[in-house]
């Protein structure tokens, strides 16, 4: 059969949670455009019991995933990296087709994105010497704080940048032990949903990075409310909403993290002011064996 008689095949798109690509578990699907308003591809529109799942999902692997050391996180994250590389012409094409970028322009974001994941695994085990250290203190004692992962983080992922701003909010979430439900652009959510794939080949443990799509609202606000979340990224919500979920967030004390000025570039440099938003300090306080001016010690 020649080519020009072919049929292509199309792609189903399915979103990713716990380490598995289920569709939404309402059945339901809505019809994601280019930039034209051609059509693209039909997306899962997920529930409130998609996103619970995915918490639960969160939930379990956070033990793992915060227990292991800050160097092999940087070894999984760079994977990211290398298998992202490896499926670029892809992601151009999807990112070209969701942003209305040229290919050239696509091509730029997405070597963008890869760089992305590269900068934020040679933080995972740098992160510490920023955030924490020994405190100086009037007595006769050590004090040291260590930053911790906060725990679930629900994540709305930019609306209008469908990769290069939503790789600038995981990477930082995971590269700092915590694990992630993701709500993808409801306008642009395919370059979202094919990053799942590439998660699922990259060593990175079925649940720390779950990827939902369809209608932000619907989504966040079971994510706000959940007692088991225990911080949300506002970025993708609309000043209303953001709004309800940070009232939404205070029942149980969630970290809320509003977007900044500098969530407006999202090819500019990052900082490092997204991987310290979602991070705990502990701090140590243990004497130093002498006690007083009149030097008794243990």
């Amino acid at each position: 059969m020649s080519d020009q008689n072919r049929l292509g095949v199309f792609k189903t798109y399915k979103l990713y949670v716990g380490g598995k690509f289920p569709r939404s578990e309402s059945g339901r699907v809505y019809e994601v455009t280019d930039s034209k308003g051609q059509w693209l591809a039909n997306a899962p529109q997920s529930s409130r019991k998609d996103a619970r799942d995915a918490v639960v999902a969160a939930r379990k692997a956070f033990g793992g995933w915060s227990g292991a050391t800050a160097y092999n996180r940087g070894q999984v994250l760079y994977r990211v990296a290398e298998m992202l590389e490896g499926r670029k012409d892809q992601f151009v094409r999807e990112v070209a087709a969701s942003e209305g970028l040229s290919k050239s322009k696509a091509a730029a974001v997405v070597d963008a994105a890869i760089d992305r994941w590269v900068w934020y695994a040679g933080w995972t085990d740098n992160i510490g010497q920023i955030s924490g250290g020994a405190n100086p203190v009037a007595g006769p004692f050590f004090n040291l704080s260590t930053p911790e992962p906060t725990g679930v983080v629900a994540v709305l992922a930019p609306r209008k940048s469908s990769l290069l701003g939503l790789v600038s909010v995981i990477a930082p979430v995971i590269a700092t032990g915590n694990t992630a439900v993701v709500v993808a652009s409801a306008d642009a959510p395919l370059p979202a949903l094919s990053l799942g794939e590439v998660l699922a080949t990259s060593d990175v443990p079925g649940g720390v990075v779950n990827i939902l799509s369809g209608v932000t609202a619907e989504l966040a606000a079971p994510l706000a409310a959940h007692q088991d979340v225990n911080a949300i990224d506002l970025t993708g919500a609309d000043p209303a909403l953001a709004k309800e979920l940070e009232i939404a967030a205070a029942d149980n004390l969630k970290r809320v993290l509003r977007p900044g000025p500098v969530d407006a570039d999202w090819a500019a440099s990052p900082g490092t002011h997204r991987l310290t938003a979602f991070l705990e300090t502990k701090t140590v306080w243990h004497p130093t064996g002498a006690l007083g001016a009149a030097g008794s010690s243990y």
